[in-house]
């Protein structure tokens, strides 16, 4: 009797325990974490994140490639390893409920806690801290120090964050008729150079720029000078021996671009020494070699070419190989005239028809239009200057990292004004000899084009005719690659010509391309245009693609092994696979219903670091060697969420209107029972099935429902894939969602008088247009929509200043032409027009810094229904822009929007807002959240 009783008391202890499961709230957000700049050591021995709680502070974890924790620290981000592996340094900072409190008493900026640098020894688990630490510094690729900026200097002792009583790094002076000076951009900050090893450190003072080489022992730095009398300089200091040079100085010099070569043995900066305040700058550039106590001038205002000056804002650097030294060189600026008083000077824009860019366009390009520079080689054996980028091409690139003869150089600005309504820009191109300046070849009217590694060829796809090509730089030979071939996006809906699928790279010596088409590698010759498929992925339709370990990786290594992602368009199983060219081997490593992504490798070993995530399962860190046999879990994130009712997902078929097989996701509750009735909300924007195994944590979302919230509070979510006729967008949103909907009533568990919709931008706008054709939606949240595609397509795009035209004509809108070609299309897809047919209640967010649909339109929407006297609410978080991004706008609009789909879908109490709103005069006081009705 005894054992037929102990398997029922242990299944009613376990629906016990699954009963005391909880739904989530809008509070458990702050109790959810997030994995933040997860970095393996270069031994790959170990492993740091930051565990970020609920968008607010943030704590430090390392543990070893087994799992352990070595080491952790609260409130602490932004964790690096030294290159030897031997030391984590880290930014320490105040709970953030704190500052928040000390800004809510006025408490001023500058007496707000300053960061700290937390410096670990993994060698003896040791831990230094140091206060008053703005940013750190480490050397790329050797060990041994870190440069460390400080904040202003502070007149009395503090305590750091960690109540540890600081000493300052600057001794304050004691004489008190001379005050210190005051440390800001135009004194320059204090750096502080530690050798880890000894501890011991060097202050270095008013210093307004500082590097280390990449691989050289050197470090370098520039200084303002320590007061009015003192000379402004640069120096070096050879960090094996301490020997620090003055490599320049002058009067109240000003210095930019400071750069290494890879050795450490040149230094290349621009200096302006000009002590008057005219508006021209007149820069010069420097280099210094090692062995030379002082730099040499190798350009300035004099020897430039005529009608340019050395730019302050053109990047330096230096080819690989070191004999060249890049620069920008530009043009004279626009002198104002600084006599004119405001009652003089007028304002006005003068807006041209034919002007290549769009006046608003060049408003927001006027920062960089006005420092623009273009780029400039100098050959350091004879100091021969070769002007490459030029204001007619003032595009460059340049091959082999530099070494190349050739250099690529481009312009858009013949084909600026047609891409208002294109959406896509042509080019014309010069291929310049780095040696001799001379042009090599002269291309027209192109596709975008980029150098191959070694600078044997250009390449690019032509959208056109949808092929890959090259041109043999040598020979000038064009080759089209893939010329009757589909490597063209098979799923195209828009009025567009189709995109290409990518591709991998170049193998070594520029050897063959590697492409992709919709599942495969191939590899093509660019010079014969020959090629062959690697992979064999189109016959199981699993997607192979190339990971790139080596973040400085020019080219793909035909000897080695080549990890690939894999992903099948079916079952949405991801994995990893290894390939070898040599042999055409391709070995699946690891696969299943998960998606694995971020995979990183460790700089000087075989260890990976990667997440494997599901609906159900947070996407954890995990590591392994290369062939994935061995994995172990190393982040537990959330472990809370066993305690929650949570939800399961899954694909369900169906098909439109039109005849098409489409599939959605379905996502339920985790206690789902098939015999109940559930309200169900629908969400979509284009296709969405390929992320059935995209992890949803609980968090304040900018733009959409949060699937985790909804289901554990007992809804039923579906999301369906949508396919688009060019011309006809609204009416294929309603042929693809509406049979999905009905698909799954007919499954019985869907209430049908409770079924709801949510979606944002395209999404709103497409809910927008449905709610005019059907009632079957009880409620909906349509976000930033467009109900008015005739004055959206005159709009602007205000976050890049483009016209909206290309949109309708050429991209998602799907219109497919001008509304003077196809006024109906325009008419009938615009919600405006039917407007007077909605029967469904709407809220509609919409910002007033939106940035890529005007909020103009959210206005035109709501202002309709209102004079129809239609249900409707209208939010605009002032100053956010295309979605709320700051937390505690996040979190208003996720909570009212939960409000709103309660009260109509589940008969929850109707929040204040909804009934009398929020005058203008409570706004930021009274939020009118509270439920009337509900209990106290």
């Amino acid at each position: 009797m005894m054992k037929r009783l102990f398997p029922l008391f242990l299944l009613l202890i376990s629906i016990s325990v699954f009963a005391q499961k909880k739904a989530l709230d809008h509070s458990d957000y702050a109790l959810w974490n997030t994995i933040k700049d997860a970095t393996l050591a270069p031994d790959g021995a170990h492993v740091l994140y930051s565990l970020e709680k609920g968008e607010k502070d943030n704590f430090l974890k390392v543990k070893n490639s087994q799992g352990n924790t070595i080491f952790e620290h609260e409130r602490s981000s932004k964790g690096m390893f030294t290159y030897d592996s031997n030391y984590v340094l880290f930014t320490i900072k105040a709970w953030k409920d704190s500052v928040i409190a000390m800004k809510s008493r006025k408490v001023k900026k500058k007496d707000l806690p300053k960061d700290s640098l937390g410096i670990l020894n993994l060698k003896t688990n040791s831990v230094t801290k140091i206060g008053n630490v703005k940013s750190y510094k480490l050397p790329e690729e050797w060990s041994g120090y870190v440069a460390y900026q400080l904040e202003e200097i502070t007149k009395k002792k503090e305590k750091d964050d960690d109540g540890e009583e600081e000493k300052d790094s600057v001794p304050e002076k004691k004489d008190k008729k001379k005050k210190p000076k005051k440390v800001g951009k135009k004194t320059g900050y204090h750096v502080v150079l530690r050798n880890l090893e000894t501890q011991k450190e060097d202050t270095l003072k008013f210093v307004t720029h500082f590097t280390f080489a990449k691989k050289g022992k050197w470090f370098a730095y520039t200084s303002t000078g320590i007061d009015k009398e003192a000379d402004a300089g640069a120096y070096v200091i050879h960090l094996e021996n301490g020997e620090k040079t003055n490599i320049h100085s002058a009067k109240k010099a000003k210095y930019n671009q400071l750069q290494f070569s890879e050795s450490g043995k040149q230094l290349g900066f621009v200096v302006d020494t000009d002590t008057t305040k005219i508006q021209v700058r007149p820069n010069a550039l420097y280099l210094w070699t090692e062995g030379k106590a002082m730099a040499e001038k190798l350009v300035d205002s004099e020897s430039a070419p005529k009608g340019y000056l050395v730019s302050s804002d053109g990047e330096v650097s230096f080819s690989k190989d070191e004999s060249k030294l890049f620069f920008g060189l530009r043009k004279p600026p626009i002198v104002k005239d600084t006599t004119l008083t405001d009652e003089e000077i007028v304002n006005v824009e003068v807006w041209t028809y034919d002007e290549p860019q769009l006046y608003t366009v060049q408003e927001l390009q006027l920062k960089n239009d006005t420092i623009r520079s273009y780029q400039t080689a100098v050959h350091l054996k004879d100091k021969k200057l070769v002007p490459l980028a030029m204001a007619e091409y003032p595009n460059s690139e340049l091959g082999d990292e530099g070494n190349a003869t050739y250099a690529l150089v481009g312009t858009t600005k013949p084909y600026e004004l047609e891409s208002q309504w294109k959406g896509y820009r042509e080019n014309d191109y010069v291929v310049i000899n780095t040696v001799t300046g001379e042009t090599k070849m002269e291309v027209k009217k192109s596709p975008r084009m980029k150098l191959s590694p070694k600078a044997k060829y250009t390449f690019g796809y032509n959208a056109i005719d949808s092929t890959w090509f090259t041109y043999d730089i040598d020979s000038k030979a064009y080759t089209a690659l893939t010329k009757g071939k589909v490597f063209y996006d098979e799923l195209n809906d828009s009025p567009k010509f189709p995109s290409p699928y990518g591709l991998a790279g170049f193998t070594e010596n520029d050897a063959s391309i590697i492409l992709y088409d919709r599942y495969d590698l191939w590899e093509f010759d660019p010079k014969s245009g020959s090629g062959n498929r690697l992979t064999k992925g189109r016959e199981t339709k699993t997607r192979y693609r190339y990971v790139q370990l080596d973040e400085e990786e020019r080219f793909l290594n035909p000897k080695g092994k080549w990890l690939l992602s894999t992903f099948n368009e079916e079952t949405k199983n991801s994995g990893y696979a290894s390939y070898t060219p040599k042999s055409k081997k391709l070995v699946s490593l690891i696969s299943g219903p998960f998606r694995y992504a971020n995979v990183k490798k460790a700089k000087l070993s075989d260890r990976l670091l990667f997440t494997k995530e599901s609906f159900q399962v947070f996407p954890d860190l995990h590591t392994s060697d290369m062939g994935f046999k061995k994995t172990t879990l190393l982040s537990n994130a959330n472990p809370q969420q066993k305690d929650y009712n949570w939800g399961t997902i899954e694909l369900v078929d169906f098909t439109s209107l039109d005849g098409k097989a489409l599939k959605g996701l379905l996502v339920k509750p985790e206690n789902f029972d098939p015999k109940k009735k559930y309200p169900m909300l629908v969400n979509f924007y284009e296709r969405s099935t390929d992320n059935l195994f995209r992890h949803r944590a609980p968090r304040a979302e900018r733009s959409s429902i949060n699937y985790s919230f909804y289901t554990s509070r007992g809804y039923v979510i579906f999301n369906p894939d949508v396919e688009y006729r060019v011309g006809y967008p609204g009416e294929s949103a309603y042929n693809c969602v509406i049979p999905g909907i009905t698909s799954l009533i007919e499954k019985g568990f869907v209430d049908t008088n409770n079924i709801g919709v949510q979606g944002h931008s395209w999404g709103g706008y497409q809910i927008a247009y449905l709610v005019t054709k059907t009632d079957i939606f009880k409620a909906a949240e349509s976000g930033a929509p467009v109900p008015n595609m005739i004055s959206a397509y005159g709009g602007i795009r205000w976050w890049s200043g483009l016209s909206r035209q290309f949109q309708y004509e050429h991209t998602q809108s799907r219109i497919g032409g001008t509304p003077w070609e196809y006024p109906a299309r325009y008419i009938e897809n615009s919600p405006i027009f039917n407007i007077d047919k909605i029967n469904t209640p709407l809220l509609i967010m919409h910002n007033d810094a939106d940035g890529h649909v005007p909020w103009y339109q959210g206005i035109e929407f709501f202002v309709s229904l209102r004079r129809l006297g239609k249900p409707s609410w209208f939010l605009n978080y002032n100053g956010e822009p295309h979605w709320p991004l700051k937390l505690q706008n996040r979190k208003d609009f996720n909570i009212r929007m939960a409000q709103f789909f309660d009260y109509y879908l589940k008969g929850a109490p109707k929040p204040v807002w909804m009934q009398r709103g929020v005058p203008a005069m409570e706004k930021g006081v009274n939020q009118g959240l509270e439920l009337i009705g509900a209990e106290e």
